[in-house]
């Protein structure tokens, strides 16, 4: 899900400072959820696991982002999972991040709803997501590990042409 929140950091002109804390809130977002279905609340305890373990998850990402940044990687997350307003681009943008994501799901109706966001998602990118997962399903699928298979995924996705801004 970072790929797909740095996509859309980039497409919205987020500035780069804010595009690291975006990823590091999609890389967590869903952390401590207690199953795959509804978990309510699952938001919040991720958002309090990143501000308690930051430094240690940080460093594990290899990523610098500062306190104030941090906390508002944290306060997406706690808001990822519902549908609260905010002003923070942070929780818009990962909302959609985490929306997109949703095409790993098996059912087509469980796919994302783009009219429920508060951010405009470019035209090109549910296409690219939903080729993400297939890409990443096939790695896996003739044995690569997660990581191999999201890094074959993302090449191919670029070498395709299709990963780039527009």
């Amino acid at each position: 899900m970072s790929i797909l929140a740095a996509l859309l950091a980039t497409e919205s002109g987020l500035p780069p400072d804010d595009t690291r804390a975006l990823t590091v809130a999609a890389a967590i977002h869903d952390c401590r959820r207690r199953n795959d279905r509804t978990d309510s609340g699952h938001g919040h305890r991720a958002a309090a696991w990143l501000r308690a373990q930051g430094p240690g998850i940080l460093a594990a990402l290899d990523v610098v982002l500062d306190a104030p940044l941090l906390d508002r990687a944290a306060h997406a997350v706690g808001l990822h999972d519902g549908d609260q307003p905010d002003r923070d681009p942070l929780v818009g943008l990962l909302r959609a991040a985490d929306a997109l994501d949703r095409y790993r799901l098996p059912l087509a109706r469980w796919w994302p709803d783009l009219s429920r966001l508060t951010v405009q998602v470019p035209t090109w990118m549910p296409p690219l997501a939903h080729r993400l997962v297939v890409l990443t399903e096939e790695a896996r699928l003739d044995g690569a590990t997660p990581e191999t298979a999201l890094t074959h995924a993302h090449h191919t996705i670029l070498a395709e042409g299709t990963g780039h801004v527009g």
